[in-house]
């Protein structure tokens, strides 16, 4: 489901870092250089690439790509360098340290918790506190809205079981308590919070279906006229994840592509984060929808180096 492509015939780690090297020097880099080594290279590989680059050269690689490379091309390159954990908690520190808290900005929050694997959002909390001193958990509680953080921290502290178990009788008793707090407006009660935040995908996604079955609704359309808009926005944002990630990402990526402009932090951020996992079946999810590839929407909204890079992740 990755669209990364690898080569057959793999040049050794040192090979890469020599090419590396060589594009960062002279006038200019040699951005073609950079792309065709580290936009067919995954995450195991890009580690062999970081630690051989340090060892030649006594230098960071990726303080030489900050030196050498600009702009959203730039950006896009480093944060793909980046360990994918590393990559995320950095991504959510962003997002809680930005002085606007807006959907825009807690949502990268709600898409690592929601759809990564257990075992990864384990390392990005071991990355963040490694890297910021502090727990993910702790500066939800400094940074977050008030309305928002319990389920913040429920999310980002969870370890789901990864499997597909499923009990269909506490999906139907699940449903009628969510339909409850959702009767009184109270989306923020405990079990709420406990129910998103503890069940394991297929259960969730049995509860979500019991919902619509027992109510001729869906979840996340019944809660559309609670009082606090964010943190509507934010369950109905969790909902997407567990049901469908690859649907999600679509949304993220029409809003990123719509209008006057294109927002390129959204779009480096879904391409790169979903390129080694399920990148696939969002393009499959893209086409379905709007009945053009995901490839020809990223040639038109982007161009140069920093487009090229992008394509190169897509698969082509």
């Amino acid at each position: 489901m990755a669209t990364l492509t690898v080569p057959q015939e793999l040049p050794s780690p040192t090979q890469d870092s020599e090419t590396l090297r060589k594009a960062f020097k002279g006038w200019g880099t040699d951005e073609k250089a950079v792309i065709q080594v580290l936009g067919h290279r995954n995450a195991t590989q890009r580690k062999i690439i970081r630690d051989t680059y340090q060892k030649l050269y006594n230098q960071s690689l990726i303080d030489s790509l900050d030196s050498e490379l600009s702009g959203d091309f730039g950006r896009a390159v480093i944060l793909w360098t980046y360990d994918p954990a590393e990559r995320d908690a950095r991504l959510v520190n962003k997002a809680l340290k930005s002085k606007n808290k807006s959907l825009d900005k807690l949502k990268v929050v709600i898409e690592i918790s929601c759809a990564s694997s257990p075992h990864h959002l384990l390392a990005v909390r071991k990355c963040y506190c490694s890297l910021f001193e502090c727990s993910i958990e702790e500066d939800i509680i400094v940074n977050a809205p008030p309305s928002v953080r319990k389920i913040l921290v429920g999310l980002v502290s969870s370890f789901r079981f990864d499997g597909a178990v499923v009990d269909l009788d506490v999906a139907d008793d699940e449903a009628s308590k969510l339909q409850e707090a959702v009767k009184l407006k109270q989306l923020d009660q405990d079990i709420v919070m406990w129910i998103l935040s503890t069940r394991n995908v297929f259960q969730l996604k049995a509860t979500f279906e019991s919902y619509h079955k027992k109510y001729g609704i869906l979840l996340h359309e019944d809660i559309k006229d609670y009082s606090d808009d964010l943190l509507v926005s934010l369950v109905t944002i969790v909902i997407k994840c567990i049901i469908s990630p690859e649907r999600h990402f679509v949304e993220v990526i029409k809003a990123a592509t719509d209008g006057w402009g294109t927002d390129e932090d959204a779009l480096t951020r879904v391409i790169i984060s979903r390129a080694e996992i399920d990148l696939i079946k969002v393009k499959k999810a893209y086409f379905d929808i709007h009945k053009t590839s995901l490839d020809k929407l990223v040639k038109d909204e982007t161009s140069g180096d920093y487009g090229a890079f992008l394509i190169a992740l897509l698969g082509q």
